[in-house]
């Protein structure tokens, strides 16, 4: 391809995608939930295979989105996209989200609506798994504009700091990899991201 940087220009929303196992509950960023079809009211979210939230999903077959606004802040990335639910309870100390009748929870801050959706269908695309839906709920929260890839870019995500170190990048969240050569295969430890959306810096 010639310029990778081409595909940034398609648009996407910004989402929470949030399950619940047992008494366990997490969410996780993703970029891709769209209707497929109005009657039925099917949606498909795609969701990378090393998100925990993932494997709760392909377990229970339910999830929430919750369709982030432009009032969302830097630190709902945070808490849902830069750190495992393996590792931490997401939830801990928050209080920026309520229960849906199907008892996954949906986000209240920073968000503009939630849909609630059972699984019909899984189709496997190797780095992520495509779930197709059947919308079950949802309700509009608030009238803000839904949060676009660009504006979440421009507007949201923290500049990055001047570095002296030698390295490389990540666009998506500023993560740097120390070192003259980032490995082909490298995977971003905090938003999942490839090596494709890492860029050199240099001193």
């Amino acid at each position: 391809m010639k310029n990778k940087s081409t595909m940034f220009q398609l648009t996407y929303g910004l989402f929470v995608l949030s399950a619940r196992d047992g008494e366990k509950d997490n969410g996780c960023i993703v970029n891709t939930v769209e209707q497929v079809t109005d009657s039925p009211n099917r949606i498909i979210a795609v969701v990378n295979q090393s998100n925990y939230t993932h494997d709760m999903i392909l377990k229970t077959g339910q999830f929430n989105v919750s369709i982030l606004s432009e009032k969302a802040s830097f630190d709902l990335f945070r808490r849902f996209g830069f750190q495992s639910g393996r590792d931490v309870d997401k939830l801990e100390g928050w209080s920026g989200y309520k229960r849906a009748e199907n008892g996954i929870i949906y986000v209240t801050e920073g968000t503009n609506g939630y849909l609630c959706a059972k699984v019909t269908d899984t189709v496997d695309l190797g780095s992520h798994t495509m779930f197709i839906a059947q919308v079950e709920d949802g309700d509009v929260l608030d009238d803000t504009e839904s949060v676009t890839y660009s504006y979440y870019h421009k507007h949201i995500k923290p500049q990055p700091a001047e570095t002296k170190t030698t390295g490389w990048r990540c666009k998506i969240c500023g993560y740097v990899y120390e070192g003259e050569e980032l490995p082909p295969d490298f995977i971003c430890p905090l938003c999942k991201h490839g090596a494709a959306d890492f860029e050199k810096i240099e001193s």
